[in-house]
């Protein structure tokens, strides 16, 4: 079992930034071997997908609505992913989820990432 406690979340203006983390835990063998994974989720709206980083050193996979404005990276010594959010939109207001899946990157669909932290609110005013 891998416990997943994301943080970083607050209210923002437009154009603003906000970093979030996401600190693993629980009896693996090494957070290195997880693919992680952020998704959002919008009052309303589906589970969407926003980045994600492979195992070990990390090749990632960002939605187009993101490209360019986040980063994710990974700090495997500390257990800790992170999603850097530059030129924040009010689009982007949202609950940030951490996900993970052990092994190499599947795709995009929440069912591939079987664990999941609560999340942290993203709220970005115009």
């Amino acid at each position: 079992q891998v416990s997943l406690v994301e943080s970083g979340g607050g209210v923002v203006q437009a154009g603003d930034s906000l970093r979030l983390s996401c600190a693993a835990s629980g009896p693996f063998v090494t957070f290195s071997a997880y693919t992680m994974g952020w998704f959002r989720q919008a009052p309303g709206k589906e589970r969407e997908f926003v980045a994600a980083i492979s195992p070990g050193a990390g090749r990632t996979y960002y939605a187009d609505s993101v490209k360019g404005r986040f980063t994710i990276s990974r700090d495997n010594a500390k257990n800790t992913a992170y999603l850097q959010m530059n030129s924040l939109e009010p689009e982007d207001m949202a609950l940030y989820l951490c996900t993970s899946r052990k092994g190499p990157y599947t795709g995009i669909w929440a069912n591939d990432y079987p664990y999941r932290g609560p999340g942290t609110q993203v709220t970005v005013s115009s």
